[in-house]
C-alpha cells in the first residue's frame, strides 16, 4: 500500500483528501490511499512518522512552521519561506518543501494588473509566509496586517483611506470566513475598496467568502484559493514521485 495524508488540526473539511482520492481513482492507482491525520498538538506527529507505508504528507494549519523541527532537511525555497506544507519521504530522510508558493503564484498571475504594486497580507501564519515570498519575487511590495502591533506591520485599526488606496492587492491568509463560520471576515475598512483593487482569499469553502463578496460589491476583482490548492497539490504529487 502507498499511503499519503494530511497533517493538521480539525481538518475534517480538508480539500486534499477528496482531491487525491479522485486523482488516484482517475489514474487507476488502487493501491494508493490518502488520509487525514488530525493532531491536537504537533508532538503527536512522531507516531504518524513511525507508521508503515507512508510515502508523502501534506501539512496544513497550524503546523506549517512547527513541523520543521521534525524534519531532516529543508528544500532551499522552504527554508527561505520558513514554512513547510509538503513532506517527502526519501532515502536521505524527511525533506520539507513548500508548494504553497508555486500554487499561489500560478493562481494569482492571471489577475495581476500593472497597478498592483503594493499589497496587504492579512494574517501572519504559515501560509502568509509563502504569499510574501511570491510577492517579493514578483516585485510587489507587501505589508503584513495583524491584530497585535509589530515593527513593519499594520494593525487592523491603522488601516485608513490612504493605506487602502495605495495597497490595491489585498490577500486574506486568515481562516476568517471559512465554512461553517461564513459570516466571518477580516475587519478592514471595505468602504475604501474600489475598482482598482484585487481581493484574493486563500479560503475556497465557501467559494465566495464574505471578504470577497464585500470586495465584489465595491467593484473589485476577486479570486478564491481553489486554484492555489490545486496547484500546490499537483506540485506535491510531483515531489513525492520525484518528477
Amino acid at each position: 500500500m502507498n499511503r499519503y495524508g494530511l497533517l493538521g488540526k480539525n481538518i475534517s473539511y480538508s480539500f486534499s483528501q477528496g482531491y487525491f482520492a479522485q486523482k488516484f481513482n482517475d489514474l487507476g492507482l488502487m493501491d494508493h490511499s490518502y488520509e487525514n491525520f488530525d493532531l491536537q498538538k504537533i508532538e503527536e506527529v512522531i507516531d504518524v512518522l513511525k507508521q508503515k507505508d507512508i510515502r508523502g504528507l501534506n501539512v496544513t494549519i497550524p503546523y506549517k512552521q512547527e513541523i520543521i523541527s521534525f524534519l531532516d532537511e529543508l528544500d532551499p525555497k522552504a527554508e527561505q519561506i520558513g514554512a513547510v506544507n509538503t513532506i517527502q519521504f526519501s532515502k536521505k530522510g524527511l525533506i520539507g518543501f513548500n508548494t504553497d508558493a508555486y500554487g499561489f503564484q500560478k493562481s494569482l498571475k492571471p489577475y495581476l494588473k500593472p497597478h498592483h504594486t503594493q499589497a496587504l497580507i492579512l494574517g501572519t501564519g504559515g501560509a502568509s509566509k509563502a504569499v510574501q515570498y511570491v510577492l517579493n519575487e514578483l516585485g510587489i511590495k507587501s505589508t503584513y496586517v495583524s491584530r497585535s502591533k509589530k515593527d513593519g506591520q499594520y494593525t487592523y485599526d491603522e488601516l485608513d483611506q490612504d493605506i487602502m488606496e495605495e495597497n490595491t492587492l489585498i490577500i486574506n491568509c486568515t481562516p476568517l470566513g471559512t465554512f461553517p463560520n461564513i459570516e466571518g471576515k477580516p475587519e478592514i475598512p471595505y468602504n475604501h475598496i474600489g475598482t482598482q483593487h484585487l481581493l484574493y482569499d486563500l479560503i475556497y469553502n465557501p467559494e465566495k467568502t464574505s471578504f470577497l463578496s464585500m470586495g465584489e460589491s465595491k467593484g473589485a476583482s476577486i479570486c478564491n484559493g481553489l486554484k492555489m490548492l490545486e496547484g500546490q497539490a499537483e506540485k506535491a504529487w510531483e515531489i513525492w514521485n520525484n518528477v
